[in-house]
C-alpha cells in the first residue's frame, strides 16, 4: 500500500483491500476489546487512525458522530462503517462478522451452561485487568482525540460543557442533544475556513441503495409492531424492536430486551440478569446478548437457530440505518456551514467520551491504588512507549490476575 502523507489516508485501491483481511482485523479486536462500547472506540481509533491509517482522525470522529446520532450499536455501526470504506458492502459485513462473532459464540455456549470464566478469583482477576486497560485506551483515545479536535479556545469550550452536562444527565438521549447543541455552537462560532479534504470519508453507497436501506428500515419496523404471539417471526420482531429504538446502544438496550424478552414470559427474571452478568465478561458489543437470549427463549425457535435470528434481527436496524444515511451525510459535509457544525459536532463528541472516561470506564474499574497503577502503567506504554495495543491488553490482563492471587 502506498504510504500516505502524515495525518492523512490515501483511499484504498479496490484490487488492494482483502475482505479476509478486514475480517481477521475485527476478529482479533472482536476477541480483544473489554470494556462497553466507549472503550471498543478507543481501541478502534488505536488500530486504525494511529496503526494502520486506514483513515484520518478527522474521519474517524465524523464517523463517530454519525454512530451517535442514529439508533443501534454506536461501537459496531463504526467498526461496520471502517470496513465499508475499506471493503465495501463486502467488507462492512466481514468488520461485522468478525467483531461480533466472538462474543456471540460465548453467549451462546453461557446459554448452553458452559459456565463463567469469573466463577474463579483468578478468572475474576484477570477480566478485572481487562477492564483496567480499556481505562488507558479511551484515556489514550480521548487525549489525541482532544488534540486535533479541540485546537482553540471555542472547541475546547464546547468541549468541556459536552463533558459536563454528560456527568450531570448521563442520558442516552442527552447524549444526542449534546451533539446537536454543539453543531450548532460550531455553525455559529466555527466558521474559520473551509477543510482542505472534504471527501476522506467516502463511502460506496450511491442514494438508491441508502433510500432503499431507509425504507426497508420502516416496513421492518412497522412489521415489528404487528401482534404475533411466538415462533420465529415473533423472535425477530421483538429484537427487531429492541435495535430499532435505541440510541447510543450498549446497556441503553437492556430495559427494551427486557421487555421484549420477560415481559411475555419467554425469559425468567433471573436467567435474564445471569445473561447480563455474563455478558459483562466478554469482549466485543454487548449486543450480543440477544444471542444469549434468543437461545433460551421459550416459546420460540431457541438454541442456536433463536440465537441466530435474535442477533440478526438486533443488529439489522442499526445496519440499514447507517447505509441509508450515509450517502446524505457524505454529501451535506461537503458544505462550508456543514464543516463548521461538524467541528462542533466533533468537540461534543470528545467531551461525551471524556466524561464515559470518567463513568462507567474509570469507574466500574478503578477501585484501589494498585488498579490505578495498572491502568497508568498502561497509559504510559501506550501514548509514550508506544506499544502495541494487543500487547498492553495483555500485560494488564497477567498483572489483574496477579493482584486477584495476592489479594
Amino acid at each position: 500500500m502506498q504510504k500516505s502523507p502524515p495525518g492523512r489516508t490515501i483511499p484504498p485501491s479496490p484490487a488492494g483491500n482483502s475482505v479476509l483481511e478486514i475480517f481477521l482485523v475485527f476478529l482479533r479486536l472482536g476477541s480483544t476489546c473489554f470494556g462497553g462500547p466507549i472503550a471498543h472506540l478507543g481501541y478502534f481509533r488505536a488500530e486504525f487512525v494511529e496503526r494502520r491509517r486506514w483513515l484520518t482522525e478527522r474521519s474517524y470522529i465524523d464517523l463517530v458522530a454519525l454512530a451517535q446520532f442514529l439508533p443501534g450499536p454506536a461501537s459496531s455501526q463504526t467498526g461496520f462503517g471502517i470496513g465499508l470504506m475499506r471493503g465495501g458492502l463486502p467488507g462492512g459485513l466481514a468488520a461485522w462478522i468478525g467483531f461480533t462473532m466472538p462474543s456471540a459464540i460465548l453467549m451462546v455456549l453461557f446459554a448452553f451452561g458452559a459456565g463463567s470464566i469469573a466463577d474463579s478469583y483468578l478468572g475474576s482477576g484477570l477480566l478485572h485487568g481487562l477492564k483496567l486497560v480499556a481505562v488507558a485506551i479511551v484515556a489514550q483515545a480521548v487525549m489525541g482525540m482532544a488534540r486535533s479536535l479541540c485546537p482553540d479556545r471555542t472547541r475546547a469550550s464546547i468541549a468541556t460543557v459536552a463533558l459536563i452536562v454528560m456527568l450531570i444527565v448521563p442520558w442516552s438521549l442527552m447524549q444526542i442533544g449534546t451533539i446537536v447543541v454543539g453543531g450548532i455552537v460550531g455553525w455559529m462560532l466555527c466558521r474559520g475556513g473551509v477543510d482542505s479534504a472534504p471527501d476522506d470519508m467516502t463511502m460506496p453507497v450511491s442514494r438508491s441503495l441508502g433510500i432503499a436501506c431507509l425504507a426497508a428500515f420502516f416496513v421492518l419496523l412497522a412489521i415489528a409492531f404487528l401482534p404475533v404471539q411466538a415462533g420465529a417471526v415473533a423472535l425477530f420482531n421483538a429484537f427487531y424492536r429492541s435495535g430499532a429504538l435505541v440510541f447510543g446502544g450498549g446497556h441503553v438496550v437492556l430495559p427494551l430486551l427486557r421487555d421484549a424478552v420477560v415481559v411475555p414470559g419467554w425469559v425468567s427474571d433471573n436467567a435474564f440478569l445471569a445473561g447480563y452478568g455474563a455478558a459483562q465478561a466478554v469482549p466485543g458489543p454487548l449486543f450480543t446478548f440477544a444471542a444469549y437470549l434468543g437461545a433460551v427463549a421459550k416459546g420460540a425457535p431457541g438454541g442456536v437457530t433463536g440465537a441466530g435470528i435474535a442477533l440478526i434481527a438486533i443488529f439489522v436496524p442499526g445496519i440499514l440505518c447507517f447505509l441509508g444515511a450515509v450517502p446524505f451525510w457524505h454529501a451535506l459535509r461537503a458544505r462550508p456551514g456543514a464543516q463548521a457544525a461538524m467541528r462542533g459536532t466533533n468537540a461534543a463528541v470528545v467531551g461525551l467520551l471524556g466524561a464515559a472516561l470518567y463513568n462507567p470506564v474509570w469507574v466500574s474499574a478503578v477501585q484501589s491504588s494498585a488498579d490505578f497503577a495498572v491502568a497508568a502503567t498502561g497509559f504510559i506504554l501506550l501514548v509514550v512507549w508506544r506499544a502495541p495495543p494487543l500487547l498492553v491488553v495483555f500485560l494488564s490482563a497477567v498483572a489483574g490476575g496477579a493482584l486477584a492471587l495476592v489479594g
